[in-house]
């Protein structure tokens, strides 16, 4: 039920007055196009694909801007940052078919996009100076730490506000919490919560560059900035204990061995002649090889951000889209996003490449089903291939799913099981936030 999936917390003072603020329509506010117009302006981004070499040129000279020091930048509070943002859906229907998926519901992989624009302008709101035309900063998203869904459905008839604010920063990054609500009765709900880390660099986005330090206002500020350095070690201490830097703990070599040996084909010739090659398939289960969707798609001038790499936004609904039908394929009903997180942006991607991505079912517990995307990109001069994100989507599904099994010991399976075992440390820290 909805209820099982909405995370209760209690939300900063700042960001408690939408649910209390405005009803229909809500007079005022900007919207998605005025966020990204004011996103240009900012960065004096060109509108024309033909002139951004040009631009990018303008932008190098804002480097004398920027501060030596981080204790140069005048500090700001939470309520500097605060930005509320309407999405029209209710109040504009000729909006609406962008966000429309065939189910009659609103597209998340849209709201991902919304989400990521929002969260560059509330910290570009941050390190606004008022003697600066221009920002000399480039701040892109670093990662999606977590986004938590309160509601399975989000109608397309109904208008959805935006909250947001800085809520941490460090002294290149910044920590942005975000709200989305809908309109119901009069009132706006919760639909879902978002927690972004954001990086500010030079002009010429390849150096770290320092931005304004947050001073908590009151105790319930200072809890909130606390929270976003504890936030900090927790990615640390997840990055430390990946998968990829240590082995296995003692309890998931058991788990990878169980599977294994329930997994053993043991109509042999005789007893004693079991080979670890000869497998069989338990009941109600399917192979993790069988368990997967690849995607191509042409990264086109159009999907450039205001550095005229590709959007953010646009590789998230990519990605989310096809975890979403890798989702819809293994279980065989529709799915519902429950949770998103630990997207890492390791690596911008240019236009003109081709994204690669590609979905696989890493783990599997009753109705819900663990997502994990790859996305990389090739290079047709070079050749080379390049990972530049790793996405991870938690859904559920109407019915109970089959069982996802990883061919473990030997060759290319065991990389199967690590996959396995990451999936489930990913779904295990979900379900302890719900």
């Amino acid at each position: 039920s909805a209820d099982r999936l909405c995370i209760m917390r209690k939300l900063p003072s700042v960001l408690a007055r939408a649910l209390t603020s405005g009803t229909s329509g809500s007079p005022g506010l900007p919207d998605m196009f005025e966020v990204r117009s004011r996103l240009r302006d900012i960065v004096g981004a060109s509108t024309n694909w033909s002139d951004h070499v040009q631009a990018m040129q303008e932008r190098k000279a804002l480097h004398t801007l920027l501060a030596k020091r981080q204790e140069d930048l005048p500090p700001r509070r939470m309520k500097d940052s605060y930005l509320e943002v309407i999405l029209p859906l209710g109040s504009q229907p000729e909006i609406r078919e962008k966000y429309l998926n065939v189910h009659n519901s609103v597209r998340f992989g849209r709201i991902l996009e919304d989400l990521d624009s929002l969260g560059v302008l509330i910290c570009y709101t941050h390190t606004k100076q008022e003697m600066q035309s221009r920002s000399p900063l480039s701040i892109v998203t670093a990662l999606v730490d977590k986004i938590n869904l309160c509601q399975k459905i989000i109608y397309p008839d109904r208008d959805i506000k935006f909250t947001g604010n800085v809520s941490w920063v460090g002294k290149t990054s910044m920590e942005v919490k975000m709200h989305m609500l809908q309109l119901h009765d009069g009132d706006y709900s919760s639909v879902l919560d978002a927690t972004f880390v954001m990086v500010a660099r030079d002009p010429e986005n390849k150096r770290p560059a320092f931005v304004n330090p947050l001073i908590p206002d009151g105790p319930e500020e200072e809890e909130i900035f606390k929270q976003g350095e504890l936030n900090k070690l927790k990615r640390i201490d997840f990055s430390t204990a990946s998968l990829l830097k240590m082995a296995p703990t003692a309890e998931e070599r058991n788990i990878v061995h169980d599977i294994f040996l329930n997994t053993l084909d043991t109509r042999q010739e005789g007893e004693g002649t079991v080979s670890f090659h000869s497998r069989k398939l338990p009941p109600n289960s399917v192979w993790m090889e069988d368990a997967k969707l690849k995607g191509l798609q042409i990264c086109h001038p159009e999907e450039r951000n205001i550095f005229n790499r590709i959007f953010g936004g646009f590789l998230m609904r990519k990605a989310f889209e096809l975890g979403w039908a890798t989702a819809c394929s293994y279980g065989g009903s529709r799915p519902f996003i429950v949770s998103v997180d630990d997207i890492m942006f390791q690596k911008p991607v240019e236009v003109g490449s081709l994204l690669l991505l590609s979905g696989q079912v890493c783990y599997t517990e009753k109705n819900y089903i663990q997502i994990r995307v790859h996305s990389g990109v090739y290079n047709a001069n070079t050749r080379e291939h390049h990972t530049t994100n790793i996405f991870h989507f938690t859904f559920i599904s109407e019915n109970e799913v089959p069982q996802v099994v990883p061919k473990t010991y030997g060759g290319k399976y065991t990389i199967k099981s690590m996959l396995y075992l990451d999936g489930k440390r990913h779904f295990t820290a979900v379900m302890k936030e719900i």
